[in-house]
């Protein structure tokens, strides 16, 4: 069975990850299951270009096969912003309570924008030095009037699903990796991936 490096240490990210790629007969690590790697410099200006940059770098520090993610959070009436830098919006070390009053502060000096945005999920996958697959996953919602539930992590409390008419952090975790932009980018890497095994073994 071959081993796939997940290139995140966020434990609410591996955790979704892992449930998503279940069935699919690849052993799963994280960075946390490898000897420490500095963080590389995400000097890309998508989402695209950020997860390339992290799959290429470290499936070169680590020899294995990598996937990596980039997403965020982009809000219209904020000209898509924090956007690629929503891990480090407003400052690296911000706790999301801080980023969510700068976001509401932000909102409420533009009344009249639409409060519509969408959580993008880039994906890229690196085997032997080559990109070998690229997906991107993206849900649609709006900012929340105000923050609510206590599930999920990051933005999921500001963001709200109309469909559900809920937060994604008000609704189970199943019912969010259903929809979420991660889920989506992930279904579609497990489906190719037991495909690639699937040709591999002929």
């Amino acid at each position: 069975m071959r081993t796939l490096l997940v290139a995140t240490t966020n434990p609410g990210k591996l955790r979704e990850i892992r449930a998503l790629m279940a069935g699919v007969p690849v052993h799963l690590i994280g960075l946390a299951d490898v000897p420490p790697i500095e963080e590389p410099e995400e000097t890309g200006t998508t989402f695209d270009e950020n997860a390339r940059l992290k799959a290429r770098y470290y499936a070169a520090q680590t020899g294995l096969w990598t996937v990596a993610e980039d997403s965020g959070l982009v809000i219209d009436a904020l000209d898509g912003e924090p956007g690629v830098r929503s891990a480090r919006f407003l400052r690296p070390d911000a706790t999301y309570a801080e980023r969510f009053e700068e976001i509401y502060r932000r909102l409420n000096a533009r009344p009249g924008r639409p409060r519509t945005a969408r959580f993008v999920a880039a994906l890229a996958s690196v085997d032997r030095g080559e990109v070998v697959y690229e997906t991107t996953g993206i849900i649609e919602g709006e900012i929340a009037e105000w923050p609510s539930g206590s599930g999920g992590f990051g933005y999921d409390p500001i963001f709200f699903y109309r469909p559900y008419g809920k937060t994604l952090a008000d609704v189970s975790e199943a019912d969010k990796i259903a929809v979420a932009h991660r889920g989506v980018a992930f279904r579609n890497f497990a489906a190719w991936v037991i495909e690639r095994l699937k040709r591999e073994v002929r």
